[in-house]
């Protein structure tokens, strides 16, 4: 076997000369692209060995639900009416509208607390009697729908009557929430990582490795928001409860997170 010693001399930056000794002597001249490409090649080496890459790890899904009382309900109530020109039935409209208003004075409603949240005029059409076949416009339909925030959770019912009493003859629907969820996510979110590290310590378990440090965590959340309790359509309002009984229930908040642990 015959031994090779490779020797470098660097006369930077033109050129590099290099000597091979296997018993016979003989010099070669790098240009400088083959230099830069050597150090290129060795400085590679030293990065790779440093590089982290390869921990193993095992990825997880945890899951947290908190739950409480909701402390703010949302009540759709509308107004429709009908006459033989739009002016009336928008007339007739806008006065019931401002009963409503008045009504949730009375209740204690601020007025930034109710928002407009459909309003539509169409016509009512009947077939011509003169059997042509062409259609009538016999009136005007004008509906005005306004969502009132209830910051007062117990007073739901009490808005409800009131609102019907002054002129409301449909109610869309009554959806319940939590105005801060911050607590209810803080207490979701620990139950979810808590979770997560016990599924990890479960499946370390069973494959029999040791559980390390969190590498990378990842987070999504929902719920807290308005839960819907659907009312009936339109009515006539002597079918209307004086103080209709509503049951907020209650409201909740899911965190689910994505974790990774090393293993070894």
């Amino acid at each position: 076997m015959i031994a090779v010693e490779l020797h470098l001399r660097v006369d930077w930056p033109p050129e590099v000369t290099a000597t091979r000794s296997t018993g016979v002597t003989s010099s070669r001249t790098f240009k400088q692209p083959m230099l830069l490409a050597l150090l290129a090649m060795a400085f590679c080496g030293f990065a790779a060995a440093q590089d982290p890459a390869g921990v193993r790890t095992i990825s997880v899904t945890g899951l947290g639900e908190a739950a409480g009382r909701p402390d703010q309900a949302r009540v759709s109530a509308g107004i429709q009416t009908i006459a033989a020109t739009v002016a009336d039935s928008t007339r007739e409209n806008q006065a019931i509208v401002e009963r409503i208003m008045q009504a949730l004075d009375k209740q204690g409603i601020d007025r930034k607390d109710v928002q407009t949240a459909n309003y539509s005029i169409w016509p009512e059409q009947q077939h011509n009697p003169n059997g042509t076949g062409a259609m009538k416009i016999s009136g005007y339909h004008v509906s005005n729908v306004v969502n009132v925030t209830v910051n007062d959770i117990d007073k739901v019912g009490e808005v409800l009557a009131a609102v019907t009493d002054a002129g409301a003859n449909s109610i869309h629907g009554v959806s319940f929430g939590v105005m801060d969820t911050a607590a209810l996510e803080e207490k979701a979110r620990a139950l979810a990582m808590a979770d997560a590290k016990g599924r990890a310590e479960s499946l370390a378990k069973l494959a029999g490795v040791e559980l390390g440090d969190v590498q990378t965590i990842s987070m999504s959340s929902g719920g807290g928001y308005p839960v819907p309790f659907m009312g009936g359509g339109r009515f006539d309002m002597a079918e209307a409860a004086p103080v209709p009984g509503i049951s907020e229930g209650q409201v909740s908040v899911n965190v689910q997170v994505q974790v990774s642990y090393a293993i070894r």
